[in-house]
């Protein structure tokens, strides 16, 4: 069968199944290739009214992919079966448990590379995979939209591995990337109460007692951003703090300004301790644009390869195999290592998906002549 199974287009566009009920029709039967597991993925509307997951049965049986009513149909009602947790464009992915069964067919048994494998030894080095992928390979990028609280903090994503970009949403939805303020100013794990003498402040367990938020978080939520203006102030940071006053003319013309610190679009702290962003006074209220990569594994969804990089999964799983086994010559190990990795290129080389008219236009933009 073609890997597109029994689901139709319309299927596959509106993410659910359409059935017109015969008079006192009960049972009705899903016909997509990827069906549902239970109740918890599916919601069934009647005429468009939700139906109330007491009123019917799914799977009817164990064994069926029936969805069964406690009492009969009207003749000519319309039933929609629409389907949680799909999304368009899945067809350029493989699944884990498809990658995990292939691997064993194909790569185990009798007279194949790999006589005896334990699944559960494939499933490992499967979602190793999958995470390596997505740190070096595919870096599928997450994308969270969230309006920055007067607290000037905000939690790092549920499954966040790495940011890869910041930025501030403006009126007409374009997007102004932050900065980090690496160099500049950092948020303490721990900052330690003192006494008037400078004597460490301890609680009642004999623990260091803390100050929350820390006196450095505290002066940058009130640190004056005209940093990063043409303001010829007292308070301007790079200002006065790395350029002597003789290289700055009278409009402001900063000579040598180091360009990751030349923007006017804030600044942004990772709190790797906490869990958290930290952002400068400018940002209160903004809508901020968080980019970043995740492991592949946070949800079983999401534990699926691109078809493209499917191959180098397959070698990568073998790799890690054989790297294991007692008893394996090295230099069979040496070869699937080497196999791996021109797998492992190839997919990042596909997966780049630079195709000939970015090619042409990138070269075109180096063919101007400069004007005097």
């Amino acid at each position: 069968m073609g890997l597109l199974g029994t689901t139709t287009a319309e299927q596959y566009y509106t993410i659910s199944q359409k059935f017109t009920a015969t008079a006192s029709q009960t049972d009705f039967v899903l016909t997509v290739s990827d069906l549902p597991v239970d109740e918890t993925e599916i919601i069934v509307f009647a005429d468009g009214t939700e139906v109330d997951k007491d009123d019917y049965t799914f799977p009817k049986t164990a064994t069926t992919d029936t969805i069964e009513f406690n009492s009969g149909r009207t003749a000519g009602e319309v039933i929609l079966v629409r389907f949680i947790d799909r999304s368009l464009g899945d067809y350029r992915y493989v699944k884990l448990v498809d990658i995990v069964n292939n691997f064993i067919y194909g790569f185990t048994g009798e007279g194949k590379v790999l006589n005896k494998v334990r699944r559960s030894d494939v499933i490992f080095q499967a979602k190793r995979g999958i995470q390596e992928f997505a740190y070096d390979i595919s870096k599928i990028e997450k994308i969270q939209e969230v309006d920055v609280p007067p607290t000037l903090t905000l939690p790092m994503p549920q499954d966040y591995v790495q940011y890869t970009m910041l930025s501030w949403v403006d009126t007409k939805g374009l997007e102004h990337p932050i900065f980090p303020a690496t160099n500049i100013t950092t948020r303490p794990s721990e900052s330690i109460a003192q006494d008037s003498n400078g004597d460490y402040l301890f609680d009642n367990d004999g623990s260091t007692t803390l100050v929350n938020p820390s006196v450095t978080q505290t002066k940058f939520k009130d640190f004056n951003l005209d940093a990063f203006s043409q303001n010829n102030s007292n308070d301007d940071y790079f200002l006065y703090t790395h350029y002597v006053s003789n290289r700055v003319n009278d409009d402001s013309g900063r000579y040598g300004i180091d360009p990751t610190r030349a923007n006017m679009n804030g600044l942004f702290i990772v709190d790797e301790a906490n869990g958290q962003f930290g952002f400068s006074s400018d940002m209160a209220d903004r809508t901020v644009i968080i980019k970043y990569i995740s492991d592949g594994l946070a949800t079983d969804a999401e534990m699926k390869v691109s078809k493209l990089a499917e191959d180098a999964l397959y070698k990568y799983i073998y790799h890690g195999i054989l790297s294991t086994k007692l008893g394996i010559p090295e230099y069979q190990i040496a070869r699937a290592r080497k196999d791996r990795r021109a797998a492992m290129r190839n997919a990042k080389i596909r997966l780049y998906n630079m195709n000939s008219h970015e090619i042409i236009n990138a070269m075109r933009g180096k063919n101007k002549h400069i004007k005097h």
